[in-house]
């Protein structure tokens, strides 16, 4: 049985990893990103040119530091399996489409959490959305949907991807191979190595909290569970005093950063978002996490979130941020391709189902 023990203490974990994402902020990332699985994710794509869009090339230690901690702590709590072979192209492309409408709406769910404890407006729209989306996922889960099995694989399987990423870091910093910005977002971050300790520490404690922002709904609906939600409450209150305390905190639709109003395709991106997160098993930040700690269905997700990050830049799909000249928002090509998407993720979401045993 659950205690209110358990709850505070993975409130406790959402404190601590909302004050790391803050001292990303204050120390050179964006403002009001922080941390931001789909923008790092975009930035990594372009900093392996991917994508040519030279505003956001930047190869994020974040990101490294999130798979090499869960690896880290599974492997000294026993917790780490090496899995694979749940529907693989299903998941590439589960995670393109996490990509493409986290992009649309400027921001995965992390971001969209951070947004708001900064006052941003826009991303109290765009919850409408994730929420919905979560919520249509979670009724595909109640009518049978499944990806199937995965099978335990050679943990040297499972090691692969981790591995991969710690060497393209020590690349990034070692090496000029890597395009960077010159300016804009991906100009802006804080120093690597701390930015990969932080990664590391926020991956380590996912790891063994099981922290999914789609996840906290989901059980929400299927168990009348809040453990997941506690996190996400606890990262939400901190960052929202935090902001406070150093005037970053702004309620408005107008001014934010790295944001529009462009409410109805906010919300339709974030919908995208939460669907697929649920039918993949985890938001694009579980995904890291779990591709650390040995599912390589995991890994393959992730891979199709860098995809559809380069994809989203190169085709003009994704949003563009407001400024003093434009409204920003999306064009109409990201238009139809995130309602391509959603239809193609519905089809999925309720033909995908479990077989009845004969």
């Amino acid at each position: 049985m659950k205690t209110l023990s358990t709850t505070t203490k993975l409130a406790f974990a959402g404190i601590v990893i909302g004050a790391l994402a803050f001292s990303l902020a204050m120390t050179g990332n964006p403002a009001n990103m922080a941390f931001c699985i789909a923008c790092f994710v975009r930035d990594i794509a372009g900093s392996l040119r991917l994508h040519t869009a030279a505003p956001v090339q930047y190869f994020r230690p974040e990101i490294a530091g999130i798979i090499a901690g869960a690896t880290i702590v599974s492997l000294a709590t026993h917790e780490y399996k090496s899995t694979a072979g749940s529907a693989p192209i299903i998941r590439l492309f589960l995670g393109f489409t996490m990509a493409v409408g986290a992009l649309i709406f400027l921001g995965c769910p992390l971001r969209m959490v951070i947004r708001m404890a900064a006052g941003d407006l826009n991303a109290y729209v765009a919850l409408i959305g994730f929420a919905a989306g979560v919520t249509v996922g979670t009724l595909a889960l109640k009518n049978g949907f499944t990806l199937g099995r995965a099978y335990e694989t050679q943990k040297a399987n499972g090691l692969f991807f981790p591995i991969v990423m710690v060497v393209l870091f020590v690349l990034s910093i070692t090496t000029t191979v890597f395009s960077i910005s010159e300016k804009g977002p991906g100009s802006m971050h804080a120093p690597a190595l701390l930015a990969l300790a932080v990664g590391a520490i926020i991956g380590g404690l996912s790891q063994k909290t099981r922290t999914c922002f789609a996840g906290s709904i989901r059980d929400i609906i299927l168990v009348g569970s809040f453990d997941l939600f506690a996190i996400i409450a606890g990262l939400f209150v901190t960052l929202l005093v935090c902001n406070a305390a150093t005037g970053h905190l702004h309620f408005s639709f107008a001014g934010q950063p790295i944001a529009h109003s462009q409410h109805l395709w906010s919300i339709l991106g974030m919908f995208a978002v939460g669907m697929a997160a649920v039918l993949a098993g985890g938001c694009p930040f579980r995904q890291l996490v779990l591709a650390g700690q040995g599912s390589a269905d995991s890994a393959i997700t992730v891979i199709g979130m860098v995809l559809g990050a380069a994809a989203a830049h190169n085709f003009g799909w994704a949003g563009a941020a407001a400024s003093a000249t434009s409204k920003g928002g999306t064009s109409p090509a990201g238009k139809a391709v995130l309602i391509t998407l959603i239809v193609v993720t519905l089809i999925i979401a309720f033909t995908q189902k479990r077989t009845a045993k004969k």
